[in-house]
């Protein structure tokens, strides 16, 4: 497990209270740990602590599918999603971009997770989504489906829904429960804002669904298709995310008490599946324990790019120091009939840039 996981799922079991946001953060790595204290749960989130052990399991394996996106789409940036305990902990406590997408790619997780535990048979609360349209002719089954965005229509032939689909709609449920309940009665600015991306990151999965078919008839003739859902590959998600974390909107609270709107009156209203902020980012270049940034000094950083990941940028300026480094690798590989691949061990140079 890793630690950001502990972070969020401290964030959604701790008391709603004036220290909520900076107690959330401090508990020890298991997931399980937030249904260890039930009897101070409420609703929908202490029913699934008491009665569906094998759903938290899926929550734990999506937080980490999260982890690991947030590491893998900030890899390269100043701010690297890092699993440090106290950088985590201090970033989660306010509410940047960065804050808006581990909720986001977080919620996310949790979704893709449950939902393909559906598929694969291994929660008893749910089952794949079996989409049977018996009796309908295509006619009728093209007239239902164009007005239901969640089932893409195939573009031609005679076709019907069957197979075994993912049921994404539970999976969605299930990460609002488990993420959401605890918020609901909630209305400041910094709530909205999380409730906001956490639905954009579950919308980046059931909104974004793929149909698949398989053909039936002779001899591969195609005649008839059964055609179901299935997910995006998560990195989708995580591409689809980290655009809309680099077009994230910065908000104020709405005169309503119970919105937001955006900072400047020139700013496009974010809509669902944008990411939205209401504190600015520090710019990560040096430790600073109140931000929770670790600065970059001592990161490998690109220096032929003029990206983020490039050394005038990732260094922040302060120049970068290269050095020559000797790497063992296979080469000269050979197949050898049957069936074994030999290969040489040779030494490569490489050069590496670290930030200083």
């Amino acid at each position: 497990m890793r630690p950001v996981f502990v972070a969020i799922c401290l964030l959604l079991v701790t008391p709603i209270t004036g220290s909520f946001w900076a107690v959330g953060s401090q508990v020890v790595m298991d997931p399980m740990l937030v249904c260890k204290k039930t009897r101070r749960l409420k609703g929908k989130l202490s029913d699934i602590c008491r009665k569906e052990p094998a759903l938290l399991k899926e929550i734990s394996r999506g937080v980490q599918a999260g982890t690991r996106e947030c590491q893998y789409q900030f890899r390269n940036r100043r701010w690297n999603c890092t699993n440090a305990r106290r950088s985590l902990k201090k970033i989660l406590l306010r509410d940047t971009r960065e804050t808006g997408f581990v909720n986001a790619i977080t919620a996310a997780g949790v979704t893709y997770a449950v939902t393909r535990a559906c598929t694969m048979g291994d929660l008893v609360e749910c089952s794949c989504d079996k989409m049977t349209s018996k009796g309908e002719s295509s006619r009728a089954k093209l007239a239902r489906s164009s007005n239901d965005r969640s089932r893409p229509i195939p573009e031609e032939g005679d076709w019907e829904w069957g197979g075994c689909g993912d049921n994404v709609n539970f999976g969605f449920k299930k990460s609002r429960d488990f993420m959401d309940a605890p918020y609901r009665k909630r209305s400041d600015i910094k709530t909205l804002v999380k409730l906001h991306n956490n639905d954009a990151g579950r919308l980046a999965v059931r909104n974004f669904m793929r149909t698949e078919c398989k053909c039936h008839g002779l001899s591969g003739s195609c005649t008839v298709r059964t055609c179901w859902r299935k997910m995006p590959a998560f990195r989708e998600v995580g591409n689809r995310l980290k655009d809309s974390f680099d077009g994230a909107a910065k908000v104020i609270p709405g005169n309503d008490g119970h919105s937001f709107i955006t900072e400047g009156p020139t700013i496009k209203p974010p809509g669902r599946f944008d990411l939205v902020y209401s504190e600015d980012s520090p710019d990560f270049c040096r430790p600073n324990r109140k931000t929770g940034s670790l600065g970059t000094q001592g990161r490998q950083c690109n220096a032929t790019s003029p990206g983020v990941e490039g050394c005038e940028l990732l260094c922040c300026g302060r120049g970068y120091d290269t050095r020559v480094v000797k790497e063992k690798v296979n080469c000269q590989c050979r197949f050898r009939w049957c069936c074994e691949v030999t290969c040489n061990t040779c030494v490569v140079k490489k050069t590496v840039n670290t930030c200083r």
